[in-house]
């Protein structure tokens, strides 16, 4: 792990105005708050890009930290919507000292906690491999909101992704009045083509996203950046419409980690330096990206992600006439409006676990009826279904029916993702 004081000497050393505390999950570091509190202290933009796990944990903290009479009003309206329980509300009441002198992460207008989602309650719960992640989610963002941080949602698109889906899950989360959401493709490189060839004798086309793919899902990304606040640059949005080209611009959002500075960018690694300036000269820039329609590395051919794109739209790599005002009006004109609230919009959302739809519901359902012998997408190579394995953990909490779980091996969900895709045609044919 990257010690505190040489994240906050990274920070200050490629000078960024803004940084992204990823992982892994950013709120097990054991110093979070001291680096979150340390990186605002550099006046720059922080975004806590997380599960939201441990969200409401991190903001129970604060609650005590700061606790007077004055705040219950806020734990009443968290106790009336179930997001803390008695036993919190008692805590928070009558926090210690260590409490009160604790390092705690507050609200401010130059923090984001950026929430992972991926879908709404079944195709998130499906992705992140355990049930009842979505509903966790919804709970800390509403607390969030109660307390006064900013809150923004982080989404990634792949070939199985509903557009329709999409456009629903920013819709309830407006309604919920996030603050904004980021969205990029997924990334098809190189290494994974081949071992979808390799180990699973798929052709890429049939489960990445190629850049035709990308532009059709992406194809009414300008409407959303009308109806929703939509993080980034509108000339960005053009280029994940089809409608302009872009070079990618991989080192104006660089990457670090417990290796260095990571070239040429968040997505492939060719190599780590010690020093920004060092990475900035040496790596030749020109031997990456997409130029004219050709790809001058293999591994870039399809890629449109935000972090090599979405800066060529700010910087104006491939300036177009009026693309200045366009950024400018896009990001300082009045927010949209927060998307109505409605019991339909909430039923939408919560079309999983919380229905009895969740994504391990056939695994449960053999458990409960003894078929030891089941065989499904949750039992693999001659495995029975035990109630061992139905709550064996994949090494990052999730709890998963499985047994490849946190190896790499992604055969189970390519195979629960098919049996889903079939089941969606079934229940079309029915409707």
């Amino acid at each position: 792990m990257v010690p505190l004081e040489k994240c906050l000497a990274v920070a200050e050393e490629c000078e960024a105005p803004m940084v992204s505390i990823c992982g892994g999950e950013p709120l097990i570091y054991p110093k979070i708050e001291e680096l979150v509190n340390g990186i605002l202290a550099q006046d720059r933009i922080v975004y806590i890009c997380t599960n939201a796990m441990f969200m409401r944990k991190k903001m129970r903290d604060y609650l005590a930290a700061i606790y007077s009479p004055a705040l219950e009003p806020k734990i009443k309206k968290l106790l009336n919507g179930k997001l803390i329980s008695d036993k919190d509300a008692g805590t928070i009441r009558k926090s210690d000292e260590a409490a009160l002198k604790k390092s705690v992460i507050a609200p401010t207008k130059w923090m984001y906690w950026n929430v992972h989602m991926d879908g709404l309650e079944f195709t998130h719960d499906l992705i992140v491999e355990r049930e009842g992640v979505f509903k966790e989610c919804v709970e800390a963002i509403k607390m969030a909101k109660i307390l006064g941080y900013q809150v923004a949602t982080n989404t990634t698109v792949y070939k199985e992704t509903q557009v329709k889906e999409i456009e629903e899950m920013f819709e309830f989360f407006s309604s919920l009045e996030v603050d904004g959401h980021t969205i990029s493709p997924g990334y098809e490189y190189d290494a994974a083509k081949k071992d979808m060839v390799k180990r699973l004798g798929k052709q890429p086309e049939d489960f990445f996203l190629t850049r035709k793919m990308t532009r059709e899902k992406f194809a009414k990304i300008q409407e959303w950046g009308a109806r929703f606040t939509i993080f980034g640059t509108p000339v960005y949005q053009e280029f994940l419409a089809g409608k302009r080209e872009l070079t990618c611009t991989a080192w104006a959002i660089p990457t670090y980690n417990v290796k260095g500075w990571k070239a040429p960018c968040y997505l492939m690694t060719d190599g780590h330096y010690a020093g920004y300036q060092e990475m900035l000269t040496k790596v030749q820039w020109d031997k990456y990206g997409v130029v004219n329609g050709v790809a001058r590395d293999p591994r870039c051919e399809n890629c449109m992600v935000h972090c090599g794109y979405d800066p060529s739209g700010a910087l104006g790599t491939n300036y177009q006439r009026g693309d200045n005002w366009k950024n400018f009006k896009y990001n300082f004109s009045a927010k949209p409006k927060p998307f109505p609230s409605s019991p339909e919009l909430a039923k939408r959302a919560f079309n999983g676990v919380s229905i009895g739809k969740g994504h391990l519901a056939e695994a449960k359902a053999a458990i409960n009826s003894g078929l030891a012998g089941a065989k499904s997408a949750f039992a693999r190579g001659g495995n029975d279904i035990t109630e061992a394995a139905a709550a064996k953990g994949n090494g990052n909490g999730a709890q998963h029916a499985g047994t490849f779980c946190g190896n790499g091996d992604t055969s189970e969900r390519d195979e629960l993702k098919a049996k889903i895709d079939d089941a969606r045609k079934t229940a079309t044919k029915a409707e």
